[in-house]
């Protein structure tokens, strides 16, 4: 049944339709026990990765609901760093980094030194995620870089951006309050709110205003943390300097705010009481304890979450059955990201078909997950120069989408996440959706060429790897299944088979006798023919609107 249909399908029970007067939908987090399909398998590796492949979609079917999140749940080893790619045209690193080794601890440099790092660095990003495995760490750390948004254009230095990159890496499926703690020392955030000016003749609120307001608490209606709160904040984080050298952040006591700090009531009028010397380091601790001891932290993160990973609505019915028994369980569980994600992943409202084939996709699920679950293939990372200049390609798509990566429009994040009431709506406009179409129809024809690769979709491959790709009829339904969140009616099925991959001329027969003579004669005459046939029509599903739904 299409999404449209399911709309409208049947009207609701007395007790359904009065839980939905205050609700688009009435499931909870309850333990998800229905059908478990190529429908629910998809839905749930789009939302959690980038893009699905057919390999993965047929692994994850092997596997149980609970088997596949818990597989997804697993952290991936940490990267290789990036390396010098940037030594081209008689360019060389000042600082002595050879092509192809890494600059991550190299010499700071000068600024246009720094400036190719940081493109080296957002292509290597865009790397991880084409190349990620089989779980949501990539898309996690995605979601902490919206949430704990820098920029490079203001950090500047490329050094920071890496470590920063591999904080939100090590925690990422970790400690939402040691991933506060470690961000808050950390050199780029610290460079980006003026974290490394803030001292004690001048405290600087930047960060302590965004450490309430963004990052823990939030602003919505039953937060009500105050000025002096964040005044006392910034006297708590006086101190702290980076080490240009060792791209750390230290801190310096003599420049360190030793007074009490009192906050507000709704902290319960707690006091920090003023340390010296290295002793002041631990008021860091109690300033995060006392944040953390407010419920509505935990509610603030799984809202956030749930915009990300499900929809952007949050009304009455899902505060009380989703958002609220989900933080319950994250400050039972001491603020573990895990238990919420397997909660959240395994409920019955992340399945619910209203939940399902809702969100538009960002410019990364749908540049990375196009590449990805066609099977583009691209250089391998040994191969630096043609990789990163591929990997390079990607980057700028999503970028000139609006989403690029390292360099959110402001600490808020990508206004997508949080900006009532288009929130994922803004991601389509007259100016990003023909760069989204122009980006799929080149890369089904005749692809992005960088040094000696090309990027480009191989419809054939991605046929191969359906069940029955010579069967007209299947070979339109399964790949509809595996590209389109939102089913389709018959009618378009037949469509796009008799009018685009038939050129309305021929008969089923026609492309059966096709596809076997390729299989058992792969010459240029013969796949020529399915190629062109099937080239035109992944072009058509991909610039159907449906393609744009997660």
């Amino acid at each position: 049944m299409d999404r449209r249909a399911f709309l409208s399908f049947a009207p609701l029970s007395p007790k359904k339709a009065k839980k939905l007067s205050y609700g688009r939908t009435f499931s909870g987090v309850n333990l998800y026990n229905g059908e478990w399909t190529t429908a629910q398998v998809v839905h749930l590796l789009k939302r959690a990765m980038f893009g699905a492949t057919p390999a993965d979609v047929a692994y994850f079917k092997t596997l149980t609901m609970d088997q596949a999140v818990e597989t997804l749940l697993n952290i991936s080893p940490m990267p290789t760093p990036p390396v010098n790619n940037y030594n081209v045209d008689g360019y060389s690193d000042p600082t002595g980094v050879a092509a192809g080794a890494t600059w991550v601890t190299a010499p700071e440099g000068d600024e246009e030194v720094q400036t190719r790092r940081k493109n080296s660095y957002k292509y290597w990003w865009i790397g991880l995620m084409l190349n990620q495995q089989r779980t949501i760490h990539e898309k996690m750390v995605l979601f902490w870089h919206n949430h704990f948004a820098t920029e490079t254009n203001t950090v500047k230095d490329g050094r920071y951006l890496y470590n920063h990159n591999i904080t939100l890496r090590q925690y990422a499926l970790g400690n939402f309050k040691a991933l506060t703690k470690a961000v808050t020392l950390d050199p780029a955030m610290l460079v980006y709110l003026n974290g490394y000016l803030n001292v004690k003749t001048a405290p600087d609120e930047n960060y302590a205003r965004e450490l309430h307001e963004l990052f823990t608490v939030g602003k919505g209606p039953d937060s009500h943390f105050t000025e002096p709160d964040v005044q006392a904040t910034a006297r708590v984080l006086t101190g702290y300097k980076i080490d240009k050298v060792t791209c750390k952040s230290y801190f310096d006591a003599t420049l360190h705010d030793s007074t009490n700090k009192e906050f507000s009531t709704w902290y319960g009028s707690k006091v920090i009481s003023g340390k010296t010397g290295n002793l002041g380091t631990t008021e860091l601790d109690d300033l995060l304890n006392i944040i953390f001891s407010q419920a509505e932290v935990a509610k603030f993160i799984c809202r956030k979450l749930y915009r990300f990973f499900v929809y952007y609505d949050i009304d009455q019915s899902v505060e009380d059955e989703v958002i609220t028994p989900l933080a319950n369980l994250f400050r039972q569980n001491n603020y573990e990201i895990k238990p919420v994600l397997q909660a959240l992943f395994k409920s019955e409202h992340f399945y619910d078909p209203l939940n399902m084939s809702c969100l538009i996709k960002s410019p990364l699920d749908f540049t990375v997950g196009l590449c990805r679950e066609f099977g583009v293939t691209f250089p391998p990372a040994s191969n630096y120069n043609d990789a990163y200049g591929t990997w390079q390609v990607v980057q700028y798509a999503a970028s000139i989408q609006q989403q690029n990566i390292g360099d959110p429009p402001g600490v808020s994040g990508w206004e997508a996440y949080y900006q009532e009431p288009q929130f994922h709506e803004l991601w389509i406009n007259t100016d990003t959706l023909p760069k989204r179409n122009q980006f799929s129809d080149l890369a089904i024809s005749i692809g992005y060429t960088i040094g000696g690769h090309t990027v480009t979709i191989d419809p054939i491959d991605f046929a191969k790897h359906l069940p029955d790709p010579s069967d007209p009829i299947k070979l339109v339904s399964d790949s509809l299944d595996i590209l389109y969140r939102m089913g389709v009616s018959t009618e378009t099925k037949t469509f796009l088979k008799d009018m685009i991959l038939l050129t309305g001329t021929e008969t089923d027969y026609y492309w059966t006798n096709a596809w076997n003579a390729y299989e058992s004669n792969p010459d240029m005459a013969n796949k020529d023919v399915v190629l062109k046939r099937l080239q035109a029509l992944y072009k058509y599903i991909m610039n159907l609107s449906e393609y744009q739904l997660a």
